[in-house]
């Protein structure tokens, strides 16, 4: 009985929109992965000047605050692609959970549809033995 209706369950998923939203779900995990994975290292001071002199405390709080801004700007990124990829799976799981619930008033309607048959079978057989 689990195996059939796990098999009941699974037939009614709606698997086309699953598929076909599999792409969206599948792309928005890869650019949080690609955002989360290749930080912007802080570039290394160029130029025959800087190797030649320390740089001032100036530039050192200036190269800080460009490191931070990227560092920033890469969060804000990885935000929305996560926003995107939560939202995406919201929907599906929305989706999905509509399914069941249909599928759980079906079984009712179904469960008490036997039972109605049944109590009608019993009812005609004792009927039908106190009839002889």
């Amino acid at each position: 009985m689990a195996v059939g209706t796990l098999i009941t369950v699974l037939s009614n998923i709606p698997w086309g929109q699953v598929v076909e939203n599999a792409p969206k779900v599948a792309d928005g995990a890869v650019k949080l992965w690609n955002s989360v994975t290749n930080r912007n290292k802080p570039d290394a001071i160029q130029g025959s000047q800087a190797a030649a002199e320390p740089p001032s405390e100036a530039d050192r709080l200036k190269a800080r605050l460009l490191a931070l801004e990227d560092g920033v700007t890469s969060l804000q990124d990885q935000m929305q692609a996560s926003s995107a990829l939560i939202k995406d799976l919201a929907e599906q799981n929305t989706q999905l959970v509509q399914r069941i619930e249909l599928n759980r008033v079906r079984l009712v309607r179904y469960s008490v549809a036997t039972a109605l048959q049944g109590a009608v079978l019993l009812a005609a057989v004792v009927y039908l033995l106190l009839r002889q």
